[in-house]
C-alpha cells in the first residue's frame, strides 16, 4: 500500500490532483484509515492512475474520463474507445474549419456571397395542398431526419418540394415544427399522416444560399410587412426548392429556399 505522498511520486500526479480525483470519484483510494482519514493506494489503483494519465494526455475531459472508467475492462475496450475518440476529433476539426471560414468572411466581408442580397418580395395566394407530415417538438437541425422518414413512408408518391411549417412566432430552442411533403394520395400510418393544408395568403421571398442565412429573407419579409401595414401570422413555411441530397449536402451556395409568411391586413 502507498501513502498519498508516495503514490503521488510514482504516478506523477500531485497530491492536490489525487484529492480532487477522489472527490470526483475518479480515482478513489482502496483503503482509507477511519481514524485519521489518510488515503492508501494499491497496485490496482496504480494501473487505474496510469489509464487516467493516458486519457488526460490524450485530452479527454473529466466527464469523458469518468465515462471511460465506467465501461473499461481491458485494453481491447480501450481500443474501441480510442477509435470513437478519433471520430469525435475529426468531427470537431470539421466544425472548427467551418468556424474559421465564418471568421474569415467576417474579416473580409467583400468575399461573402449573398451579403447584400436583394429579395424580390411578392404577395401570393397559396392554394390548399395535400401533404404527408410529421409534426414534432424539437430542434431545427432535426428536420432532415424527419424529411427522410417521410420519403421512406410515401415511397414514389411525392408530388412537390418538401417544406416545413413553423408554428412558433419567435425563435425557440425546442420548436414546434411540421415537416411536410406534398403527396399524390393520402398516406397515414404510425409514423406519418396526411392532411390538406388550407389556402393561405402570404408574403413570399426566395433565398439563394445556405440555410444559416435564411434570417436575411425573414428580415426582408418582416420589413415589407411593416411598411405595408400587414400582420404576419403562423405557421410560416420554408419550401426547399433546391437543397442537399439524401447523402451528400453539396454546395450550400446553390440551395434555393422559398419563405412564405401568412399575412392579415391590420385593422
Amino acid at each position: 500500500m502507498y501513502k498519498i505522498g508516495e503514490f503521488s511520486k510514482i504516478t506523477e500526479l500531485s497530491v492536490k490532483t489525487l484529492r480532487y480525483y477522489d472527490e470526483e470519484n475518479i480515482l478513489t483510494p482502496s483503503y482509507r484509515n477511519q481514524e485519521n482519514l489518510y488515503r492508501y493506494y494499491n497496485d490496482d489503483d496504480y494501473k487505474k492512475a496510469e489509464l487516467i494519465t493516458l486519457l488526460r494526455d490524450l485530452n479527454f475531459p473529466i466527464i469523458e474520463i469518468k465515462d471511460v472508467l465506467s465501461i473499461y475492462q481491458n485494453n481491447a475496450d480501450l481500443s474501441y474507445i480510442l477509435e470513437e475518440k478519433k471520430v469525435m476529433i475529426k468531427e470537431k476539426i470539421l466544425e472548427e474549419r467551418a468556424l474559421l471560414r465564418r471568421i474569415d468572411l467576417c474579416i473580409n466581408p467583400k468575399n461573402k456571397e449573398n451579403e447584400s442580397m436583394n429579395y424580390e418580395i411578392e404577395i401570393k395566394v397559396i392554394p390548399s395542398i395535400l401533404v404527408t407530415t410529421i409534426r414534432y417538438q424539437g430542434k431545427y437541425e432535426d428536420v432532415g431526419k424527419y424529411i427522410g422518414d417521410i420519403y421512406k413512408n410515401i415511397k414514389g408518391n411525392a408530388n412537390g418540394a418538401p417544406f416545413n411549417c413553423y408554428y412558433d412566432e419567435d425563435y425557440k430552442e425546442i420548436a414546434d415544427i411540421e415537416v411536410c411533403v406534398p403527396t399524390k394520395k393520402k398516406i397515414t400510418n404510425s409514423i406519418v399522416c396526411s392532411r390538406v393544408l388550407p389556402t393561405i395568403k402570404a408574403i413570399s421571398a426566395v433565398h439563394h444560399g445556405p440555410y444559416n442565412e435564411l434570417n436575411k429573407a425573414y428580415k426582408a419579409i418582416l420589413d415589407y410587412a411593416k411598411s405595408n401595414n400587414l400582420n404576419c401570422t403562423t405557421p410560416s413555411r420554408e419550401i426547399y426548392i433546391k437543397g442537399p441530397g439524401m447523402i451528400f449536402r453539396g454546395n450550400p451556395n446553390n440551395y434555393v429556399t422559398e419563405i412564405l409568411v401568412p399575412i392579415e391586413v391590420k385593422e
